[in-house]
């Protein structure tokens, strides 16, 4: 069933209400439209703070209290939604401009020529429906802009928003690097800490990270707990992908640590953020259909940062990137770790950690590449070598880690993290 329009007439003239009800009786005995009727400006606006389901206004120029132009002001600053049509036996141009002014639809003359009122009655509701379609479609795009923001960086979102294809059900195959990061710790947090605090806790955390993925282009695919994923280079193209990836790491890990100090002065032990990093080709795209949105990406790709964000647990490392990540890096700032075994690999991963510029000018960064170089070679120097460097760098767990493994007799940098 059709929606009733409802109209105001204000008119003061006694039997203007009959000969509108009489002419449009039809389509009000349908329920196709309602009247409803005023005898001047003021009553004008009572009725309509009480009603808000009239749709438009038919009004008459000299009335007592409140005339025509006056209402129109009014109006055109408290019911904006609504349009009018003039309706009055005044239809000179100084009138009909003053009304237009004011924000008029319409006007007719009086003598009302009732075929004419029809039509401008018709085409003022059929403007009325085309504007609140408008409206309707405009409300639907800020809502999807608003739900893509949950996802996508600005930038991401401006350029979806620009588009008519959007994100359509699907997928296709592409070049991208994928983040993964893991707070430590956060499980057994959560078994001894009250809820309250931990919804606090989590909430600023992943909006943090949130913000940091978002800066630098990167679209959020997953949140699972404390847990996040994110992909860099689509859905929209991102040449440095693997360079913004490698920097976001960075930033996360910087908020991380300051995140956990804050958390810790309260007397809460939180752990660092682990996170990996690799490029390479997935099928990426909205999986969820069109009654649900999944936007996500599969592959082998994706599978390796997601073990290399593992691996941080056994070298000590933070962050664990991918050779074919760094390959496509210009001056990439960081050494080397290893060539890692994953679950699910046949091959090895050449693994590496990246390193801020104040990281880099703490550690002896030359003295560890030389140390790693010989430990690659098989060359029995390496356990000296990161002997001398863990009396520098006793904080350093990489380092470590090497010395460890080369005494214990493996003078290699082929480390197996395939099984657990």
């Amino acid at each position: 069933m059709s929606e009733t329009i409802r109209i105001l007439v204000v008119d003061d003239e006694p039997d203007v209400e009959a000969l509108i009800t009489q002419r449009f009786r039809r389509s009000i005995r349908k329920g196709e439209m309602e009247f409803v009727f005023a005898g001047d400006g003021v009553e004008a606006l009572e009725l309509l703070d009480q009603d808000a389901s009239v749709a438009m206004v038919l009004s008459d120029i000299n009335m007592p209290r409140m005339d025509g132009l006056s209402l129109l002001a009014h109006l055109n600053e408290l019911h904006q939604e609504l349009k009018t049509v003039v309706v009055s036996a005044y239809g000179d141009l100084g009138n009909i401009r003053t009304a237009m002014n004011r924000g008029a639809f319409d006007f007719v003359t009086k003598p009302i020529e009732f075929s004419d009122l029809e039509t401008t009655i018709q085409k003022t509701l059929a403007y009325l429906k085309e504007f609140k379609e408008l409206q309707r479609q405009r409300n639907e795009a800020e809502m999807a802009r608003a739900a893509l923001s949950r996802y996508f960086s600005p930038n991401v979102v401006k350029a979806l928003s620009d588009t008519s294809e959007g994100l359509k059900p699907g997928g296709e195959r592409r070049e991208a690097t994928f983040l993964f990061t893991d707070l430590t710790g956060f499980t057994h947090l959560v078994e001894n800490t009250e809820p309250d605090v931990i919804v606090e806790l989590l909430n600023s955390y992943i909006d943090g990270v949130a913000r940091i993925i978002f800066a630098h282009d990167g679209t959020v695919m997953k949140v699972i707990g404390d847990a996040m994923q994110a992909t860099f280079g689509a859905p929209i193209d991102q040449p440095s992908h693997a360079a913004d990836a490698v920097a976001c790491a960075l930033e996360i890990d910087q908020f991380t640590e300051e995140y956990c100090a804050k958390w810790k002065s309260k007397g809460v032990n939180l752990g660092s953020t682990r996170i990996g990093v690799n490029t390479g080709e997935a099928i990426i795209g909205n999986f969820g259909g069109d009654s649900f949105f999944d936007y996500t990406a599969y592959g082998d790709a994706v599978n390796v940062a997601a073990r290399l964000e593992s691996a941080n647990k056994v070298l000590g490392t933070r962050i664990c990137v991918s050779e074919s990540t760094v390959k496509q890096i210009n001056n990439f700032g960081g050494r080397p770790v290893g060539k890692l075994r994953l679950a699910g690999k046949s091959g090895s991963v050449t693994a590496y950690e990246p390193l801020s510029d104040t990281q880099i000018s703490a550690l002896d960064l030359q003295a560890y590449c030389e140390a790693h170089e010989l430990l690659a070679a098989g060359d029995m120097g390496a356990r000296q070598a990161f002997a001398v460097l863990v009396g520098k760098m006793s904080d350093d767990p990489l380092t470590l880690f090497h010395l460890q493994r080369s005494l214990a007799g493996a003078l290699d940098v082929e480390i197996d993290l395939s099984v657990k």
